[in-house]
């Protein structure tokens, strides 16, 4: 037997090493979360197809090792349709909907709103991963894992609510979070596992309007994290809003 490594020894199993290596989907992959997404699951082994709305402006995605880069614009519907065209046939075990945009912090200050950023916000975070859904829904399907997990954010919990800021990425990972108990539901029925894990704040681009004023974690370790907690899904779980850290998130 070869293990993980390529290394002859007895006793070691990897999922890598099935006849169908596991296929993992990732939207928004160009940078941050999603870049780490692709990367640390093509370490695990798996088949990797990684989105970005440029390609050929993705040179990290590109470089990454055993990640295979697909154009998709989750606001161009037509794009997204192509692409699940172009991989029909092909069984998606975990589909990760990370694409999303913050909307800048000075674009969404009541008294001042910048109504058109908001229908951007709403359009990339809500729309798009429900468009995703429903394009790669029969992919999922066909798969022996059936994941659909989102990305969401704790700004999403309207229980956590302190102070009042984001309007526009507040309220779409609200919507987000709704649309995804409606998945987990709609689709329980096919199997198909459904669910939401948080990053919590993490030093990437998107954060950075805020690096230096508060604390930051790692983009590798939240999202080794992120990937720890979609392992423990299951159908009983689906549904579930979770943190990074394994703590259930209030609605």
């Amino acid at each position: 037997m070869v293990n993980a490594t390529g290394m002859l020894g007895f006793g070691f199993w990897s999922e890598a090493m099935a006849a169908d290596p596991v296929t993992v989907l990732v939207t928004g992959a160009n940078r941050g979360i999603g870049l780490e997404f692709a990367r640390q699951y093509a370490a695990r082994g798996y088949k990797v197809i990684a989105t970005a709305r440029d390609p050929a402006k993705a040179d990290a995605l590109k470089a990454a090792a055993g990640v295979i880069v697909e154009r998709l614009d989750v606001n161009d519907h037509a794009s997204v349709d192509a692409l699940a065209a172009k991989l029909k046939g092909t069984a998606i075990d975990i589909l990760v909907n990370n694409a999303g945009i913050g909307g800048g912090g000075d674009n969404q200050v009541f008294g001042r709103i910048k109504y058109p950023v908001f229908d951007d916000v709403m359009h990339t975070n809500v729309v798009g991963p429900l468009k995703i859904a429903e394009a790669f829904v029969e992919h999922v399907a066909a798969s022996a894992k059936k994941m659909l997990m989102m990305v969401s954010s704790s700004q999403g919990s309207i229980a956590s609510a302190r102070g009042a800021s984001l309007y526009f990425y507040r309220s779409s990972k609200t919507a987000l979070n709704m649309i995804t108990i409606n998945l987990a539901k709609t689709l329980k029925e096919r199997g198909i596992i459904v669910g939401l894990v948080a990053p919590g704040a993490t030093d990437t681009d998107f954060m950075a309007e805020v690096r230096g004023r508060m604390p930051l974690g790692d983009p590798k370790e939240r999202t080794a994290d992120m990937i720890a907690e979609i392992d423990k899904f299951t159908m009983e779980k689906s549904g579930a809003f979770v943190e990074w850290n394994g703590q259930t998130i209030p609605w």
